[in-house]
């Protein structure tokens, strides 16, 4: 039964990362156009794209979190395990689950302030005033969601630890 549901996650996990490639390809349209329409003097059409950098600041925050939890699962994230293989397989494997158990916690109350920071956004009806006028909660919005997402992936790392031999993570990059 966990192993489906940590498949079926893993699957929603390929799609957010997928979203996230979707967003790239976006972003990488939008600067492209706003650099043709500033080299280009097409009558008709405006020079330049005025809300194109403030558009993919926000893409970039949205690549980076549609894409953290699949890359998570992956064992793709920063990890610095020299100190893990050169110590004993087993505190090796403790190691890792004080590591787990700590990124968790992190989530979780990542996830909690940062839906307080929303809601308290969205209640007082802050604004970003920029070039464009937005709600200053849809920016806020994203980053709950993903650490919820992050504390489930962390969960299945734990399972998934639970399962393995005892000893460093093999299903993670590596600096040896």
């Amino acid at each position: 039964m966990i192993d489906q549901l940590s498949s079926a996650y893993g699957r929603f996990l390929s799609g957010l990362a997928l979203v996230g490639c979707a967003i790239l390809l976006a972003m990488m349209l939008i600067i492209v156009g706003d650099v043709a329409l500033r080299n280009l003097a097409i009558p008709g059409l405006p020079q330049g794209l005025a809300w194109s950098n403030e558009i993919s600041e926000l893409m970039l925050y949205l690549i980076t979190m549609s894409v953290a939890p699949w890359l998570l699962r992956q064992g793709q994230h920063i990890r610095v395990d020299i100190v893990l293989l050169a110590l004993p397989r087993r505190l090796a494997w403790y190691l890792e689950w004080v590591g787990d158990l700590t990124g968790l916690a992190c989530c979780v109350v990542i996830a909690w302030f940062g839906t307080q920071a929303a809601w308290s956004s969205y209640m007082s009806g802050a604004v970003n005033i920029k070039t464009l006028v937005t709600p200053e909660w849809w920016s806020l919005a994203p980053l709950p969601l993903v650490f919820v997402l992050l504390g489930i992936e962390m969960i299945f790392r734990m399972v998934r630890l639970q399962g393995a031999e005892r000893g460093p993570r093999k299903d993670a990059v590596s600096t040896a």
